[in-house]
């Protein structure tokens, strides 16, 4: 394993134990809310420090640009994107759909990528040209080409609802599309169950680079392809994304091309 990777696993262990923990006294954890629907707990923060510890006193000069304390001062060709508990409100509810995030972006491409379920206790890891990880086991995104076969994954806007209604009708189109449509509440754990073949596809907008950042490695080490509606690579920073095996992908394109937010940019 590269040592860069075997950190981030360490990280993301060290996270996932302090959700584990937690997650046994649901009713004493303080709550609040950082914008509607929008929630964080001590337990985000918990996470998210102890992540961050880890990661910097291997790496002490690399950047860090994490979803609780945002962008680290100083400047490195190096930046680690965290989401210390990718699914906040699922934990809060104490339904077991969340996990721990962490990717390493080298000059603007993410070279290492971990995404740890500790409800499952499941390791998915990515090292960029090595392959894509479940346990120690390759995996592969699934062989379905049809995408009226296929089960998509998707998220609702929850943050911004104004879009809602732009996105229900998506959400219709989509529907009667492909097999199932489904959407469980953490899209980095999203990604990886498309990257292990669980799930077909998946798509969300409004969407932030810590959601994505280490499921996308994960889904093109897996032979999958990641890009935005148009089925371009720009997303990491846009907040719309698209994954799926390269059949599917077109398939998709054509359904969420005209919902893609590069439309009103070009506009």
């Amino acid at each position: 394993m590269h040592p860069m990777l075997n950190i981030a696993v360490k990280a993301a262990r060290r996270g996932g134990q302090i959700i584990n923990r937690a997650s046994l006294d649901l009713d004493r954890i303080a709550v609040s809310k950082k914008q509607h629907n929008d929630f964080v707990t001590e337990v985000d923060k918990a996470s998210e420090a102890a992540i961050i510890e880890t990661i910097s006193t291997a790496y002490p000069d690399h950047a860090i640009l994490a979803e609780e304390s945002g962008r680290s001062e100083h400047q490195s060709e190096f930046e680690w994107i965290i989401d210390p508990l990718d699914g906040t409100t699922n934990f809060i509810h104490g339904f077991p759909y969340y996990c721990v995030s962490i990717a390493l972006v080298h000059n603007g491409i993410v070279t290492q990528g971990v995404v740890y379920d500790p409800n499952r206790n499941d390791l998915f890891v990515a090292s960029r040209g090595r392959g894509a990880f479940l346990n120690d086991r390759r995996i592969r995104v699934g062989k379905r080409d049809r995408l009226a076969d296929s089960l998509i994954g998707t998220g609702f806007p929850f943050r911004e609802l104004e879009g809602l209604e732009r996105y229900l009708k998506l959400f219709g189109e989509m529907t009667e599309s492909c097999a199932g449509l489904r959407r469980p509440g953490a899209a980095a754990l999203d990604l990886a169950n498309v990257a292990a073949g669980r799930i077909d596809g998946f798509f969300e907008q409004d969407i932030k680079a810590w959601d994505v950042a280490a499921g996308s490695l994960l889904i093109t080490e897996a032979g999958g392809l990641v890009g935005n509606y148009t089925g371009e690579a720009e997303f990491l920073h846009l907040g719309e994304i698209l994954a799926a095996n390269p059949k599917l992908y077109a398939q998709m394109i054509h359904v969420l091309s005209p919902y893609s937010k590069t439309r009103e940019i070009a506009a």
